[in-house]
């Protein structure tokens, strides 16, 4: 395994997602936001959904380590293939969280090394780096 840089949590670093939901339970959450129990409705859709994260804490960790993911933030650097292509080593990274790939990192050297990604979360690389790693990407 390369040396993949584990960077602390970042709270701040966000995706965005489209939600759909109903008008009834719209109107619900604008009533709250509207009493002062939460700042908007963004406020009001994060603080449920950690609630629900701490609910099903002990089942996200029990799959994390049966699936054998790691989790958090990785950057994969050109270094790191560079020497994984010396020593003859593939990469099959396994992320819960943010993957990236650095932006100096070619083609051909990522087609050398890395031989699978699974990211659950967000995997950031360049357009052609995930065009040219798509049938290794799940």
């Amino acid at each position: 395994m390369p040396k993949i840089h584990r960077l602390p949590d970042r709270h701040a670093d966000t995706e965005k997602i489209t939600l759909n939901i109903g008008h009834v339970d719209l109107g619900r959450i604008d009533l709250l936001v509207r009493e002062g129990f939460y700042t908007n409705r963004t406020d009001f859709i994060r603080t449920a959904i950690r609630n629900q994260l701490s609910t099903d804490a002990r089942a996200v960790d029990q799959s994390v380590e049966r699936h054998q993911f790691e989790m958090g933030l990785f950057d994969v650097t050109r270094a790191d293939l560079e020497a994984m292509r010396q020593r003859g080593e593939e990469l099959h990274l396994r992320v819960l969280g943010l993957a990236r790939i650095a932006d100096d990192v070619s083609v051909e050297l990522a087609l050398e090394t890395i031989g699978s990604i699974s990211v659950l979360g967000s995997l950031q690389a360049s357009k052609e780096l995930k065009a040219a790693l798509a049938d290794r990407i799940t």
